[in-house]
């Protein structure tokens, strides 16, 4: 395998590993907030940079307020009055990440923009670091990159296999919930329904029409 097929492979990989991790273009409005969220698995490294747009105010930079949480609510990152920062993280639970941005500046105009950067598992790997480190080049630092993928990619297939088990297990009680309650509406129908006849019966007798 040559190094341009290599190098190909492990982008296609990478799309799937990582969800397309990349760059993203946030335009803030004067009020309000914009968020960005991504669903990921226990155990992956997250890392993201993020920036004012400085082009679009020439004569004064707004600042802006980040607030990163977790699918339990934690706060993982929060910064005020910044126009630039990174936040990195490794997970500790599957579900959606959320990445929130508004402006906090006195002067909020008539919004910005934010570019953000966000990088998730193997995309987040400083691969340079590793290729100096263990003074790999070349093919050689392509293969280590599909290796990596492939392993992202297995973890990824066994997480979504768990939550396939999970949601079929709900689904199974769900159904079973459903039978229980038929059969006992059909009963309380049925138990309703004899004493009425019940009721019939003894009021025409009452009337003497029976």
């Amino acid at each position: 395998m040559g190094a341009a097929s290599a190098a190909a492979l492990v982008v296609a990989l990478w799309w799937v590993a990582c969800g397309g991790a990349g760059a993203v273009w946030l335009d803030l409005p004067a009020t309000g907030t914009k968020c960005v969220s991504e669903e990921i698995q226990p155990n992956v490294v997250v890392l993201a940079d993020y920036a004012v747009v400085f082009e679009q105010h020439p004569e004064g930079h707004p600042t802006i307020a980040v607030k990163v949480t977790s699918p339990y609510g934690n706060t993982l990152h929060h910064k005020e009055n910044t126009t630039v920062g990174q936040f990195a993280f490794t997970t500790t639970e599957a579900g959606n990440y959320l990445a929130c941005f508004w402006i906090d500046s006195a002067d909020k105009g008539v919004g910005t923009s934010v570019n953000l950067d966000w990088k998730i598992g193997i995309a987040a790997k400083d691969w340079d670091s590793v290729a100096r480190k263990e003074k790999i080049e070349g093919v050689e630092l392509e293969l280590r990159k599909l290796e990596a993928a492939v392993e992202a990619i297995h973890h990824n297939l066994l997480y979504l296999k768990t939550r396939e088990a999970e949601m079929r297990e709900v689904s199974e009680r769900t159904n079973s919930r459903v039978a229980w309650f038929s059969i006992m509406s059909l009963g309380v129908c049925i138990v309703v329904s004899i004493l009425q006849l019940w009721h019939l019966q003894g009021f025409f007798q009452k009337k003497k029409l029976i």
